[in-house]
């Protein structure tokens, strides 16, 4: 039973919340994006904080802001106790029999061409277990504390500290594209993708360079034709409407492939890239639920076969 006493040392919950967003992103802007808020609402509240306080927490220079050393120690420790509440609340959760709820934050492209086809085989293993899904490319040091159970990134991100990290996947990229596009233009080695429309995605810059260096042709690129899209589904969306080749993600795509809405037209090279993880706060590696899903991804990631070069006829 909680001391009385301490609970009335508390300052506002509200402003404690808004305080931890914008020491954490480093913005009140961002912070107020996160909480569905006003700038103006989680500035309040920060200063609501400081007047609680006797003391300013952050440094402000017009729109940038700056922990002072006083609000870097705080956040700190409101950093831990989140994550002690985060802990209480997984007990609480999974005390009962169920069902129990399991929040994973993924990666746009990885949620709808690997996770989501994948996910009956858990759903039917663990039909207790309700997993919510939500999408987002926010790196791990922006996320809120208590916003998610699992994370799905690619590594070589910076992970904080108060986390488990371990890659169950990799990824391997070989030029795709559709069969109405193939019977348009023979492509049959890294060459001939010199002068046809290659498709690349804001999120995954250079990746055509990093292949035709691979492939051994280098001077190809200061002869491509790049039409560059935002998100790399759209790049590999557009690829399959006919709009020119991607840089396919193997495993991501195999489902198109063996469909026949995409087509490998050469036997290589396949690229080997930053391979996705899965990470979980350290309070919460513990827990059974999350436990049962990273073995899942563990061991889905491990059933990867290389398709075939193919070729509409």
């Amino acid at each position: 039973m909680s001391d009385p006493r301490t609970l009335a040392h508390l300052p506002p919950l509200t402003a404690l919340k808004s305080f931890e967003a914008a020491a954490r992103h480093g913005s009140f802007t961002a912070a107020a994006a996160e909480l569905f808020v006003t700038h103006g609402a989680v500035s309040r509240q920060v200063k609501i904080l400081e007047e609680w306080a006797g003391k300013r927490l952050f440094h402000r220079h017009g729109k940038r802001i700056a922990l002072t050393d006083a609000g870097r120690q705080f956040s700190e420790r409101i950093g831990d106790a989140f994550q002690d509440i985060a802990l209480a609340a997984q007990s609480l959760r999974n005390t009962s029999d169920g069902p129990w709820v399991l929040c994973v934050d993924a990666l746009p492209t990885f949620a709808m061409r690997w996770l989501l086809p994948r996910l009956a085989r858990f759903q039917f293993r663990h039909p207790k277990i309700e997993l919510r899904l939500v999408t987002s490319d926010v790196p791990l040091s922006q996320l809120a504390p208590l916003s998610f159970d699992v994370a799905v990134r690619r590594s070589g991100g910076i992970i904080p500290s108060g986390f488990e990290s371990n890659a169950f996947l990799s990824e391997r990229e070989v030029p795709v594209m559709s069969p109405e596009f193939a019977s348009r233009h023979v492509i049959r080695q890294p060459a001939d993708l010199v002068g046809v429309p290659l498709l690349v995605a804001d999120t995954r810059p250079g990746a055509w360079d990093r292949w035709f260096a691979a492939a051994g042709q280098e001077a190809a690129m200061s002869r491509a034709n790049l039409q560059r899209f935002e998100h790399f589904y759209l790049a590999l969306q557009a690829a399959m409407d006919g709009l020119g080749v991607a840089l396919g993600p193997l495993p991501l795509v195999d489902g198109e492939i063996e469909a026949g809405r995409l087509i490998v037209p050469v036997s290589g090279p396949y690229l080997s890239s930053a391979p996705y993880c899965w990470n979980v706060p350290s309070v919460k590696r513990q827990d059974p639920v999350v436990g049962a899903f990273v073995a899942w991804l563990e061991e889905e990631g491990a059933i990867v076969e290389m398709p075939k070069a193919s070729r509409a006829v």
